[in-house]
């Protein structure tokens, strides 16, 4: 198992080379940058948000079983925001990497694809 674009042919008819001139290419390595700044940030922060809920949940139920209106506690509200966060990190997401990623991968795939002609 491994990256097999580094050991031979690609089934896109490039070579080996091709992939390797551009993993190690600035435009590339930029690319990955930005990804990894966004993504590495909101993964941790994300981690302690859910971790807190599991701690919160484990070591505090007094806490997580006051209600805050009718049936409705604390635990509810914070598990609902969790449902709530991943969904608003996905559109986060979507977003940064329509507007930051999108065209930087573009360009390199298209710079690919007319290196040396598709097959």
């Amino acid at each position: 198992m491994g990256n097999d674009a580094l050991t031979e042919e690609h089934s896109s008819g490039h070579s080996a080379e091709v992939f390797r001139e551009t993993q190690g290419s600035e435009e590339f390595l930029a690319l990955r940058r930005k990804h990894r700044s966004f993504v590495l940030p909101v993964t941790a922060v994300c981690l302690l948000w859910y971790l807190s809920y599991v701690l919160l949940a484990g070591y505090a139920p007094e806490f997580m079983a006051q209600p805050v209106f009718g049936r409705v506690n604390v635990g509810i509200l914070l598990g609902l925001s969790q449902v709530v966060t991943t969904f608003a990190v996905t559109m986060t997401y979507v977003s940064y990497a329509n507007r930051h990623l999108d065209p930087s991968a573009t360009a390199i795939r298209e710079r690919l694809e007319n290196k040396e002609g598709v097959r």
